[in-house]
């Protein structure tokens, strides 16, 4: 059949709808929120209606939150090491302190990222 795709067949890039979801955005429309908490994705957007509780990220976000602190703080370790000589007392409240900033600032965007990709890719609920 040709004509305009239904809303069903309708091309769901994963670039804008990445974009859209690292701010809290709805990837259908880009208006409505994807959160109502912290981590609790909205049940339906409030602007187009996509449904967000079929989505299920389990703990792939976290994982990934993981994965990015240890490339970032390790290395950031080893150099500040290398180039001051911060105290040992200071250090252990200072690498622990960053990784809880960092993991709190990143787990929303991230679990974002992984409903637009699971979004976009019409999987678990999304088809």
């Amino acid at each position: 059949m040709n004509g305009p795709p239904s809303s069903d067949d309708a091309p769901r890039p994963f670039g804008p709808a990445l974009s859209l979801a690292l701010r809290g955005r709805c990837p259908a429309c880009g208006e409505g929120r994807m959160f109502t908490g912290f981590l609790k994705p909205s049940p339906a957007c409030g602007h187009c209606g996509q449904a967000w509780n079929l989505a299920r990220a389990d703990d792939f976000p976290a994982y990934i939150v993981i994965l990015l602190l240890g490339h970032i703080l390790v290395p950031l370790m080893i150099e500040v090491n290398a180039a001051l000589a911060v105290p040992l007392a200071i250090q252990a409240v200072l690498w622990p302190g960053l990784a809880i900033l960092l993991a709190v600032a990143m787990i929303q965007p991230v679990k974002g990222a992984v409903i637009a990709f699971i979004w976009s890719r019409r999987m678990d609920g999304f088809a």
